[in-house]
């Protein structure tokens, strides 16, 4: 099925239903892997900061040496973590969570990967780089962190380990882009990373979306694109991992199946070509590992549906030659019950929450609201995976159940306001000298930049005590105005039965980008970016129960200042990205949190002194992101 407006995919009817997988795709083995931390130096800026391949807008085509128009695409950065969404949708009404001063309790708090660390890791051979996507997984007495495209191990205590290590280098592939030679060359594009402590097989599972170049003398794509998924060799992330690749451009190569994809701009004419695995995520229950994807046309408008892979964990844990995955399209109505979207694969804190029934099953959940020409819904969609034991067979043989559940309305949000302050890249550009010097190629007066707040898509889900947890960006109005809200939902997957939902919303500014970790104990933590009015971009959170639901707003890291990076301006971009998701992980009574906030500011005279926009190595010339790490114990519930 080939869309381009969501909408169309509203012809699935919205009931409980179930589909067998259409097949199975094999994973390769690459060989062993350990992380190494990466000498950080190189030039300031150079004159090549993208990768064209992996850029922030949504147009139609990529640089792609199987066909396109090339006079277009030599402008486009729109490959990955694409958006359907066409507007925002109508808020619903919230109230002020308010900040908290009590429970829970920050054990911990530093930060992880920053802008520097991704521009400027093996010894400068890497892109600038917005949004920061984030991975974080925990266990054994070790926290590993990954961003767009760089990995911090640290210890339980904070103290860093091993890092920054490039994605590029810890995935056995040459640098994103060596400026050491004439001409450039350019390895694979790596990015959307996502990890995974399995608390049974102690063993740490990373993720990460990588697109194979036509030659490594230009930024042109092949059209390939794989998962590539690292499992660590013993419960230390610090030591060997071995590395395996399953093909996703889903064209028939490769021992991919068909989906029909195809080249060319949004009116066509069209060719076959191949499809793209955006938006990778893992998630897992006693006996796989199940990874989803959006399938996009990879050079062309149209998209295809959601993803499923289904995968043995004891074939991945035995350093198999080859591992089969059993795969489910959502965009197929003989595969899939129903469509599919950013279908997110639950994760458990221990092997004691897993469901059993149906011979081992594993949930996720989706949201619709992109489906539907208002950008609302008053529905989620809970899925199910039963028979996951059989994942260890010959024959595997899962079934793919979904049904919707009916929740409160919620839509897709508005960009996220900033409370002002120092802006030195946009400050650079309308400056005569200074913009030569940042290849900004036109005189542009850009005001202060509205942040992405995603698009009511599902975000990280946990399962545990038989409840769901979710959550997803959601227009809300607060004392009159439409915000950037979170909704959030814990329910019972077998019967849609709704524990506990609401909002979180802050008068005057902007919460977005959540991500639930929950305990053993079914005591939860939802972290999230609070920024608006009143906050520069702040790493933030509230408890979570399954009763009472969500507690006021902490706040574990306040930004020092506005983001201040190149997709908020032209002539760079049109898109204002922000981190695409943030992350959480439970490690026995405590939850770990991560999310992208702003721990840097400088005035444009610091910006221009050398080496040019590092402001003392707090940033680079292009960006100043950072990520927070925390560690929280839930607490009790301290409620409203």
């Amino acid at each position: 099925m080939k869309v381009s407006r969501l909408a169309v995919l509203a012809a699935f009817a919205l009931v409980s239903s179930a589909a067998r997988a259409s097949g199975t795709v094999q994973l390769t083995n690459g060989g062993s892997s350990s992380p190494q931390a990466a000498v950080i130096g190189g030039d300031a800026i150079t004159a090549t900061e993208f990768d064209d391949g992996l850029g922030d807008d949504d147009d139609d085509l990529v640089f792609f040496n199987g066909g396109g128009n090339a006079d277009h695409a030599a402008g486009v950065r729109g490959l990955v973590n694409r958006s359907i969404a066409q507007a925002s949708g109508a808020g619903r009404e919230g109230h002020d969570s308010g900040r908290a001063l009590s429970n829970p309790q920050v054990v911990s708090s530093f930060d992880g990967v920053n802008f520097f660390d991704q521009r400027f890791s093996n010894n400068g051979n890497q892109f600038s780089v917005e949004p920061p996507d984030q991975g974080l997984c925990a266990g054994n007495g070790f926290v590993v962190e990954s961003a767009n495209d760089v990995m911090k191990i640290f210890d339980s205590q904070g103290h860093l380990l091993v890092g920054p290590v490039d994605l590029n280098t810890f995935y056995k592939y040459p640098p994103a882009i060596n400026r050491a030679l004439n001409p450039l060359q350019f390895g694979p594009s790596i990015t959307d990373p996502s990890c995974y402590f399995d608390p049974e097989l102690h063993r740490f599972f990373h993720l990460v979306l990588t697109l194979d170049r036509a030659n490594p003398t230009t930024q042109n794509l092949s059209g390939k694109n794989h998962l590539d998924i690292a499992v660590s060799d013993s419960a230390n992330p610090t030591g060997s991992w071995t590395i395996f690749k399953l093909p996703v451009q889903n064209d028939g190569t490769d021992g991919t199946p068909n989906h029909g994809c195809v080249v060319g701009p949004g009116a066509g004419p069209f060719t076959p070509g191949p499809c793209l695995g955006d938006y990778p995520h893992i998630g897992a229950d006693e006996n796989g590992i199940f990874l989803t994807t959006n399938e996009f046309d990879l050079a062309g408008p149209f998209f295809h549906g959601a993803q499923i892979y289904g995968i043995s964990k004891a074939a991945l844990t035995s350093h198999a030659p080859v591992v089969n995955a059993v795969i489910f399209n959502t965009g197929d109505t003989d595969d899939s019950p129903v469509a599919g979207f950013t279908v997110w694969p639950a994760q458990s804190p221990d092997q004691g929450s897993w469901a059993h029934q149906g011979h081992g099953t594993e949930f996720l959940l989706s949201s619709d609201a992109v489906f539907n020409d208002s950008n609302t819904s008053t529905e989620l969609m809970v899925w199910s995976l039963t028979n996951t034991r059989s994942l260890n067979s010959a024959t595997p043989a899962l079934v793919l159940n979904a049904t919707a559940a009916a929740v409160a309305q919620y839509g897709v949000p508005p960009r996220s306001d900033q409370k002002a302050g120092d802006l030195p890249l946009r400050d650079c550009i309308p400056d005569a000298v200074c913009r030569v010097q940042i290849g900004a190629t036109a005189r542009r007066n850009d005001p202060e930049s509205k942040l992405d707040s995603n698009d009511s898509r599902m975000q990280q889900v946990s399962f545990t005590k038989n409840l769901l947890w979710g959550a997803l960006d959601t227009a809300v109005t607060v004392g009159g105005v439409v915000k950037a809200g979170i909704a959030f939902f814990v329910l019972d997957p077998r019967n849609g039965a709704i524990s506990t939902q609401g909002t979180v919303a802050v008068a005057n500014n902007n919460v977005t980008y959540q991500a639930i970790g929950v305990t053993s104990e079914g005591r939860g933590v939802m972290a999230f970016t609070l920024v608006g009015g009143d906050h520069f971009p702040s790493a933030a959170f509230v408890g979570l129960d399954a009763r009472s639901g969500a507690g006021p707003v902490h706040v574990a890291a306040e930004g020092a200042g506005p983001q201040d990076g190149f997709t908020g301006y032209q002539p760079f971009s049109a898109r204002p990205r922000w981190g695409d998701y943030g992350a959480a992980a439970a490690d026995g009574d405590s939850v770990w949190i991560a999310s992208e906030y702003i721990g840097q500011t400088c005035n444009f005279n610091e910006y221009l002194a050398a080496p040019l926009g590092t402001c003392g190595g707090t940033r680079a010339a292009l960006g100043n992101w950072d990520t927070r790490i925390s560690r929280v114990q839930p607490g009790e519930h301290d409620g409203d």
